[in-house]
């Protein structure tokens, strides 16, 4: 095994735990949220925002480090342009995934409080549930684009 080949395998395998991450935190979330049982949520959203400090924070860490050795490796210009989209998508991703997270943490925080005091979930907490549904269609657009263009190479 190349140390090039284990670069790459490293590389493509946080780009899969940060889309089956993804993916799975909003199934989750989603079908928590569609019971309305504010307990259930807190608990589901506390599983969420330890899935997303480990698996997806590690990945998103992992992923330019192991982007720039392949760089370095297979000698990859910076000005290629399909590299370029990919690291600009990289941006975009993150500014809808950083605001999503402690979007999570509010949500799980507000349906804890309103479990303990046996309470309906504020509106706060669906404001928060309707902007962090909205959120993860570019961040996880801008994704799955980028795993294309990793792929593809397309220009």
């Amino acid at each position: 095994m190349t140390l090039y080949f284990l670069v790459k395998f490293l590389h493509v395998l946080g780009a899969i735990v940060i889309l089956g991450t993804g993916t799975g935190i909003a199934f989750f979330m989603l079908m928590a949220h569609r019971t309305n049982d504010a307990e259930f949520i807190a608990r589901t959203a506390a599983v969420v925002v330890i899935a997303d400090a480990i698996f997806a924070l590690s990945a998103v860490i992992l992923q330019p480090v192991t982007g720039g050795l392949l760089m370095m490796l297979s000698a990859t210009s910076l000005t290629e342009r399909w590299l370029l989209a990919s690291l600009a998508l990289y941006a975009v991703a993150g500014l809808f995934w950083v605001p999503v997270v402690f979007m999570q943490i509010e949500m799980r925080d507000l349906a804890r409080k309103a479990a303990e005091q046996c309470n309906a979930l504020p509106e706060r907490y669906f404001v928060l549930f309707r902007r962090w549904f909205i959120f993860g269609f570019p961040g996880f657009g801008a994704t799955m684009l980028i795993l294309w263009l990793m792929i593809a190479k397309p220009f």
